[in-house]
C-alpha cells in the first residue's frame, strides 16, 4: 500500500512538472511574437492591395499636376522690361533668356509679342506681332513724303508721328530737309512687299532686308524709311554716304528714334545696314541706346538675339 503511494506521488509529481514546462515555452513563444511586432520585423500578411498600391504610385508620379504652376514671376519681369516682351518660353529657346509668360501662342523658334502697343516693343525674326494686328493710333504726320498720293504708307502712331515732325523740323533748320519714304504698313501690305522680294532676289536674300510678315517694324506704325528731300538714294546702300544719313545718325536720339538696323551688328538684329530705318522708342531710351551702342535687342536685356537670319 505504501509502495502504491509513493509511485502516486512521483506520477503526480511528473505531470506538474511537464505541465509547468508546456507553459513557460507557450509564454515565451507570446513574448517574442509581441516583440517582432514592437520592432517592426514581422512579416506582413499577404495582400492584393500592394500591386494596386505600386500601380497607383507609378501612376501619380507620371500624370501631370492639373493645376498649372503660377508664373507671376515672369510677368513682374516682363512688365518691367523695355521692349513689352511677354512672350512664352518655349521648348527650343535658351533656357538663359527667361522670356516673359504669355498666353499669345508659339510657333518654333517664334515668339508672339504679348504687348505689341509697348512704344519700345521688340519685333524682329525671333519675335512677331500678333494675328490681326493694327495700331489704333494711326495719323498722317505733317511733313514732306517722296511722293503725293494718300497711302497708308504715310500713317504713323500718333506719338511717332508727333515725334517725327520735330525730327522734321530741325533737320530742316541745318538745311537738310528729309522726306518720308514709307512708314507703315499693314500686314497684308508686308506680305505683299516681302513676296515680291522673295521672288525678285530669292528667299534667303530677301531675308536678309525684308522682313516677313508679322515680323515687320513697319507694322507696328513706329519705323519709317525717310531720304533726303529731293529722294535720292531713297531706301538705298548709297544714303549711308549722304549728309542726311551723318544728321540722322548724330540727332536722331534726340527726338526719340534709333537707326534700328546699325553698320556691324547684322548679326544681331538679323538684317543688313539701313542707314534709313528709323524706329521711334522715346527719346530716354533713344538717348540711352546711344549711349551704349547697341541694338534694340541688346538693350532689351531679356529678348533673345537672332545669331543668324534665318530663312
Amino acid at each position: 500500500m505504501a509502495l502504491l503511494n509513493s509511485r502516486r506521488t512521483t506520477a503526480a509529481a511528473l505531470l506538474l512538472a511537464a505541465i509547468m514546462l508546456v507553459s513557460a515555452a507557450c509564454g515565451d513563444a507570446g513574448s517574442k511574437t509581441q516583440a517582432d511586432s514592437a520592432a517592426g520585423t514581422s512579416s506582413p500578411p499577404a495582400s492584393s492591395n500592394t500591386g494596386s498600391t505600386d500601380a497607383g504610385a507609378d501612376a501619380t508620379k507620371s500624370k501631370p499636376s492639373d493645376t498649372p504652376a503660377a508664373s507671376t514671376n515672369g510677368q513682374d519681369q516682363a512688365d518691367a522690361t523695355p521692349g513689352g516682351l511677354k512672350q512664352t518660353a518655349q521648348s527650343g529657346t535658351k533656357s538663359g533668356a527667361k522670356q516673359n509668360a504669355s498666353s499669345s501662342g508659339k510657333t518654333g523658334d517664334v515668339q508672339v509679342v504679348a504687348n505689341p502697343a509697348d512704344i519700345a516693343v521688340l519685333v524682329n525674326k525671333t519675335y512677331k506681332l500678333p494675328e490681326n494686328y493694327k495700331p489704333q493710333d494711326l495719323v498722317d504726320p505733317n511733313v514732306p513724303f517722296t511722293f503725293k498720293e494718300k497711302l497708308e504708307k504715310r500713317k504713323m502712331r500718333k506719338e511717332a508721328a508727333a515725334a517725327l515732325e520735330k525730327l522734321f523740323e530741325a533737320a530742316k533748320k541745318d538745311n537738310l530737309p528729309l522726306a518720308g519714304v514709307s512708314a507703315y504698313r499693314s500686314h497684308e501690305t508686308q506680305k505683299t512687299v516681302y513676296n515680291r522680294y522673295v521672288q525678285k532676289d530669292g528667299e534667303a536674300a530677301a531675308n536678309k532686308y525684308s522682313a516677313k510678315p508679322g515680323h515687320s517694324e513697319h507694322e507696328t506704325g513706329l519705323a519709317i524709311d525717310v531720304a533726303g528731300s529731293s529722294g535720292k538714294c531713297a531706301a538705298q546702300d548709297c544714303f549711308g554716304a549722304t549728309k542726311e544719313a551723318k544728321w540722322l545718325a548724330e540727332h536722331a536720339a534726340d527726338y526719340g528714334f534709333i537707326i534700328r538696323y546699325p553698320e556691324g551688328k547684322e548679326s544681331i538684329t538679323g538684317y543688313q545696314y539701313e542707314p534709313w530705318h528709323l524706329r521711334y522708342v522715346g527719346v530716354d531710351t533713344a538717348k540711352a541706346i546711344v549711349k551704349q551702342g547697341v541694338t534694340l535687342e541688346e538693350y532689351v536685356k531679356n529678348a533673345v538675339p537672332v545669331a543668324k537670319p534665318k530663312s
